[in-house]
């Protein structure tokens, strides 16, 4: 009869544990999101300063001002169920517009002068820095899950339950040809 006690125990132990890791893989889950809705933000204010930019624009031409609606017309939304590709063709189709705002810029010089132009120039440096902050936060944080997903025993809850690796933020070779004031 003792023996029923001991297997009883270790039943509820294990059970425990599932349960526990379960909550730890649900939590580490939510930090990413969590991480992918501060980036979610933070790009949904760049574009909020480059429509700024935009209306500066359309003081001195109107085509130029169409492609750049346009372009902003063209994104997704990000938001915290996105996952990195989906932020990285939105920052595709941003620095499309920064080049083509460096376009305007080079035909009109005085635009460079607009009180409009500066505070959104100033605006989308600013929610950059916070973009490339956001997005070493959201590494860490999938750092942390996709060690969790991977080490023994974890994994054999995360199968059990559908946890997945989450994908990094990469460096984009669009940063780099993106055009400096």
């Amino acid at each position: 009869m003792w023996w029923i006690a001991v297997v009883v125990g270790v039943i509820v132990l294990i059970a425990l544990w599932v349960v526990s890791t379960y909550n730890k893989l649900v939590s580490s889950r939510e930090f990413v999101r969590n991480s992918m809705g501060n980036i979610a933000a933070q790009i949904e204010s760049r574009w909020d300063a480059v429509k700024s930019l935009i209306d500066a624009a359309k003081k001195y031409s109107a085509h130029e001002a169409e492609t750049l609606t346009n372009i902003t017309a063209m994104r997704g939304k990000v938001d915290r169920s996105s996952d990195a590709e989906q932020v990285v063709k939105d920052d595709n189709l941003f620095a499309e517009a920064m080049r083509q705002i460096d376009v305007v810029v080079e035909n009109y010089p005085n635009l460079k002068a607009d009180g409009v132009y500066i505070q959104a120039m100033q605006g989308i440096d600013k929610y950059e820095n916070n973009v490339r902050q956001s997005r070493m936060v959201y590494n860490d944080t999938v750092t942390k899950l996709n060690r969790q997903v991977q080490q023994f025993p974890t994994s054999i809850v995360a199968g059990m339950f559908g946890f997945r690796q989450e994908t990094y933020f990469e460096s984009s070779s669009a940063k780099a040809d993106m055009p400096q004031w």
